[in-house]
């Protein structure tokens, strides 16, 4: 399976996803430059990226505890969502993403 992402830059990448991954481990283990910092507990909001409006309602809908950090994440959007909370599914092969910015 494959994400579309796009970096801090601007710059788009397609990477690899394993199914049953969070996107936030298929974004690390490509080496892109994602903090993640509470190593997927939904606890930070450094693993934040916006989903691109077509693949937003393919999504799994963000749970309280995801919502409430992203509450804190900087410069939330309408797309945005946490990496960590998102599993790969063949459904969402090709997914396209973009970094959010992380201070």
């Amino acid at each position: 399976m494959k994400i579309v992402v796009t970096d801090y830059a601007g710059v788009t990448h397609e990477i690899d996803a394993e199914a049953d991954w969070s996107v936030m481990e298929s974004l690390k283990a490509a080496g892109l430059p994602i903090k993640a910092e509470c190593g997927g507990c939904c606890l930070c909001a450094t693993c934040h990226v916006y989903i691109d409006e077509a693949w937003a309602p393919k999504i799994v809908a963000k749970s309280q505890d995801e919502e409430m950090t992203l509450s804190e994440a900087a410069e939330p959007g309408d797309h945005s969502r946490l990496s960590c909370q998102i599993r790969m599914t063949p459904e969402l092969d090709g997914l396209k993403l973009t970094l959010a910015p992380n201070f």
